[in-house]
């Protein structure tokens, strides 16, 4: 896990790092092919005061043609958006093979 000052500083670094397909407009290709994409940066940020501000951003690559990009998940997109549901299951299941 990484720590930026914002989001947006975690998006420009990300993006410098070759992450430069949007996912929270290219959904879609994660949604159709799950199994190839894996989590390989995870940034969380939290508002100051506000729970509503929280966000995770999310480093994916495609392992099968290594496309790299990001999503940003809010706080509420977790109940909301099926692409954050499914990266929030593939961060559970990662974090459950490193106990191992």
């Amino acid at each position: 896990m990484y720590h930026y000052a914002t989001v947006e500083k975690a998006l420009n670094e990300l993006n410098e790092k070759g992450f430069t397909i949007d996912f929270n407009v290219e959904e879609q290709q994660i949604l159709e092919h799950p199994n190839n994409y894996g989590i390989v940066e995870i940034y969380r940020y939290e508002g100051m005061s506000n729970p509503d501000d929280e966000a995770t951003v999310y480093g994916i690559q495609n392992f099968t043609t290594g496309d790299r990009g990001v999503f940003v998940a809010g706080n509420l997109s977790f109940a909301e958006n099926d692409v954050a549901k499914l990266l929030l299951k593939l961060e559970i299941d990662d974090r459950k093979n490193e106990d191992f």
